[in-house]
């Protein structure tokens, strides 16, 4: 069973620890006859089994008639569909027919594969600007407390995710404070409140109206009072004026690099899977506003569309760090593109 935020079993699990957060996603790979059950993640392939149904899923049957333009016609048609986007679609075909015409490759499977392949590479291929989660395994040790900005529109599964994350390192035995940033909606502030208590994570609040910098501040303070390992900052999620949103946003920044000067260390975009080729939306005004540093994907088990994971990927430039799976505070997953492309054409 995966494990989420576990380092691997070593031979130097006995030696001391090193201050500061671990910097990189660890999982086990072997069942746990100590731990609960209820404690395993919601399999990935579990989630994508809409998308996989509906779309994905009928890809190899398309490869099997042949690779006549007609073919490649309904490829792009299912592609498109499944909410890969018309750009990101074209690029896709464009380089798969490249390397089959130049390979002189007519089986239908060696096709197959080659797509699975630009997939990946499509996944793979963002440009890694956190600091916690880098691909390669060259991630940095960031001395506690790491500060994670959470960004995202209102009803993306932004509080949701952040609960959800705040359970996974406090799973892997950090202190973990939360700060509700999100101080226009009384019940952006009760929900942060609500996973606090699910999870057993301290929130930093004040009222509904107050001024989120100030929100902030007090939760840098007490970050570093109260020796957390993490800081995970919640924000508004208003998108009805650019202006107002980078404007705050900015304000969050400066009082953040005040008080940790090399901080945030992460900014995640929570999207929403089942909104489709609007996400593409949402995260080029979040990235301008504030410089994204990956995605979170929530809801991914309830959409039939999961293609738009490829389009943020592709145009934003932005890795995906996890996805969610499920409802419990246990269902968050690290993305791994090989793993999830697989997942979408398995029978």
């Amino acid at each position: 069973m995966v494990r989420f935020f576990r380092r691997k079993k070593n031979d130097e699990d006995d030696a001391p620890e090193e201050p500061g957060i671990e910097s990189a996603v660890a999982v086990e790979t072997e069942d746990s006859d100590d731990e609960p059950e209820a404690e395993a993640p919601a399999p990935v392939d579990e989630a994508v089994d809409r998308t996989r149904k509906t779309w994905f899923g009928r890809i190899g049957g398309i490869f099997k008639k042949g690779l006549s333009d007609e073919v490649w016609e309904e490829l792009e048609e299912t592609l498109i569909a499944a909410d890969t986007g018309v750009q990101t679609t074209l690029r896709i075909l464009e380089e798969v027919r490249e390397r089959v015409d130049e390979g002189g490759i007519k089986d239908s499977d060696a096709a197959l594969e080659i797509l699975k392949d630009d997939l990946v590479d499509i996944l793979e291929a963002p440009a890694d600007n956190g600091r916690l989660w880098r691909t390669g395994g060259d991630s940095e040790s960031v001395p506690p407390p790491a500060v994670l900005l959470i960004v995202g529109v209102n009803g993306t599964g932004k509080t949701t995710s952040i609960g959800k994350l705040a359970h996974a390192f406090q799973s892997q035995g950090k202190k973990v404070l939360l700060a509700a940033g999100d101080t226009f909606r009384a019940a952006a502030i009760e929900q942060l409140k609500q996973w606090g208590e699910r999870v057993g994570t301290d929130v930093v609040a004040h009222k509904e109206g107050a001024d989120p910098g100030a929100v902030i501040f007090d939760a840098l303070v007490a970050a570093e009072k109260r020796h957390a390992d993490v800081l995970i900052i919640d924000t508004a999620g208003r998108l009805h004026t650019k202006a107002n949103l980078m404007s705050e946003l900015s304000k969050i920044h400066r009082i953040i690099q005040r008080k940790v000067p090399d901080a945030p260390h992460e900014v995640l975009l929570v999207l929403d899977a089942t909104t489709g080729q609007n996400a593409i939306h949402q995260a080029k005004y979040f990235t301008e506003a504030v410089g994204v540093t990956g995605v979170v994907l929530a809801k991914l088990d309830g959409t039939a569309k999961g293609g738009v994971i490829f389009s943020v990927c592709d145009q934003m430039n932005v890795p995906v760090r996890f996805v969610g799976t499920g409802e419990r505070p246990q269902d968050l997953a690290p993305f791994e593109p090989r793993e999830f492309v697989e997942a979408l054409f398995s029978e």
